[in-house]
C-alpha cells in the first residue's frame, strides 16, 4: 500500500478528478513522482464506485481502495449488513476477508472478529481502512484462513466464507467445489472449529446443486437489490437438519419485498387458471428460489401456465414483485398485433414464449417505453397469447 495516497495534496487531486476521464487521466501521467498514474486511477474509480455501493466508505476520510476486481467482488454496504443482521455472536472468523466490508459489518454485531485474508497487499489496505473506520474490534491475519483454522484449535460461533469464483485461468466459475476454498473439502475440518458456517455464494449457483454440495444446510437466504439477485447466503449448522428454509429479500427504495418457505413444500399442488383481472410477475429472488406453489398459496394467486411463472387473481393481492391491471388480452396473430401495435411504444416482458423481445420489436414494429406493458406468454390452453397491463 502506498501511504503517499494519504497525502493532503493527493487527496485533493483524487476528489478534483472524480470525472476526469480515467483514459485521458492516464495519458498525462501522474504528477506525483511517489505515485503512479495507475495507483491515481484505481483510487478515482474506487472512490466513485463507494459513493454507490459502499457509502461509509465513500463518507469516511482516509480510505484506501483495492484495484477493480477485488472492489468488484466485495459485497455491497447493504447486502453486508443483511448478513450482519442474520448472525450474531461473540466470536466470528472470516476466513476469505478481502476488501474486509463484510468483516467490518459483522464487526458491529460480534464482540470479535478475525479477518484473514491471503493477499497481504489487500490485508493491508483493509487493515487501514478498518483503523480509519475505527472497528477496534478486528484482528487482521494476512494469511490462507484455512491454514490458519489448521493450525489452532480455537472456537467459534461463525465461519464466515466468500470463496472465490476464479479459476487458474481468471474465468468464473460457480460449483462450490471450483471455488477457492473448496469448502465441500473442508466441511468436517470448519465443522471442528463452530458449529455455524454462513457461505456467501454467486447469484448463479443453482439451489439444487449447492444442497448437493453441502451439509446440514439449515436456509438459503436470496438477496437482491433493486430487483437484481446480488448472492445467495448458505447457513449450515452442525446439529442438521431435515427442512431447509428459504428466505427471499429484494431491498427496494420504495420498500422492500420479504418471502419466505421451504424448499422441500414445493411438492404441493399449485393452482391454474385463464388470465383474470390483475397479472403480478414474482421479483428476480423468488424466480430463484423456485417457490411457485408457496407463493401461490400465500398470496391466493393461481399460475397462468406450469412454465410461465406469471400469477393472476380476480381481486388486487399484496405480492412480492410487480403488480398490473390487465386491459386486454388477445391472441398472437402477427398480422393482427401489427395492425394494432404499429409504432406504438410498449414495455415488453416475454415468459414461456417462443420469441425474444427483440424478435417481437421488429416484427411488430413496437418502440421501447410508454405506459403500456406487454406481456408474450403461453395461457393454461397452451395458447400464445398477448396480456395488454398497466403497472399499479
Amino acid at each position: 500500500m502506498n501511504k503517499n495516497l494519504l497525502r493532503k495534496d493527493v487527496q485533493d487531486f483524487i476528489q478534483e478528478n472524480l470525472k476526469t476521464d480515467l483514459s485521458k487521466l492516464i495519458l498525462k501521467g501522474s504528477p506525483f513522482p511517489e505515485i503512479t498514474v495507475q495507483e491515481l486511477a484505481v483510487q478515482i474509480k474506487g472512490v466513485n464506485t463507494a459513493k454507490k455501493k459502499l457509502p461509509t466508505w465513500y463518507k469516511t476520510h482516509g480510505i484506501i481502495f483495492p484495484p477493480k476486481l477485488n472492489l468488484e467482488q466485495t459485497s455491497s454496504e447493504i447486502t453486508a449488513n443483511y448478513k450482519a443482521e442474520i448472525i450474531n455472536g461473540e466470536r466470528l472468523i472470516d476466513i476469505t476477508g478481502g476488501f474486509g466490508v463484510d468483516t467490518y459489518c459483522f464487526s458491529k454485531t460480534f464482540r470479535e472478529v478475525i479477518y484473514c485474508e491471503m493477499n497481504p497487499e489487500l490485508a493491508e489496505v483493509a487493515t487501514h481502512n478498518f483503523k480509519e473506520l475505527n472497528a477496534e474490534n478486528i484482528q487482521v491475519y494476512a494469511g490462507d484462513g484455512i491454514q490458519i483454522l489448521e493450525k489452532n484449535t480455537s472456537q467459534y460461533d461463525w465461519i464466515f466464507i466468500d470463496p472465490a469464483r476464479r479459476d487458474n485461468h481468471g474465468g468464473k466459475v460457480f460449483r462450490l467445489q471450483d471455488c477457492l476454498p473448496n469448502v465441500p473439502e473442508h466441511l468436517k475440518l470448519l465443522f471442528s472449529r463452530t458449529d455455524n458456517i454462513l457461505i456467501k455464494t454467486s447469484p448463479l449457483l443453482d439451489l439444487k446443486a449447492g444442497l448437493e454440495e453441502l451439509q446440514n444446510v439449515l436456509g438459503i437466504h436470496i438477496v437482491s437489490v433493486e430487483n437484481e439477485v446480488k448472492e445467495l447466503l448458505w447457513v449450515l449448522t452442525k446439529n442438521g437438519n431435515t427442512e431447509v428454509q428459504i428466505k427471499t429479500i429484494n431491498f427496494q427504495k420504495k420498500g422492500d419485498q420479504i418471502f419466505e418457505g421451504f424448499f422441500e413444500n414445493e411438492v404441493v399442488d399449485i393452482k391454474y387458471t385463464l388470465p383474470k383481472k390483475f397479472l403480478y410477475e414474482p421479483n428476480p429472488a423468488i424466480m430463484k428460489s423456485g417457490l411457485f406453489a408457496t407463493l401461490g398459496q400465500q398470496t391466493q394467486t393461481a399460475k397462468l401456465h406450469p412454465n410461465s411463472h406469471l400469477f393472476t387473481s380476480e381481486e388486487e393481492k399484496e405480492f412480492p414483485g410487480r403488480t398490473f391491471k390487465i386491459i386486454d388480452i388477445k391472441q398472437f396473430t402477427k398480422r393482427e398485433l401489427k395492425k394494432e401495435f404499429k409504432g406504438a411504444k410498449a414495455n415488453i416482458t416475454t415468459r414461456n414464449f417462443t420469441e425474444t423481445v427483440s424478435e417481437i420489436r421488429k416484427k411488430l414494429q413496437i418502440k421501447d417505453g410508454g405506459k403500456d406493458y406487454l406481456f408474450f406468454t403461453t395461457n393454461l390452453e397452451n395458447e400464445k397469447i398477448v396480456i395488454k397491463c398497466r403497472k399499479l
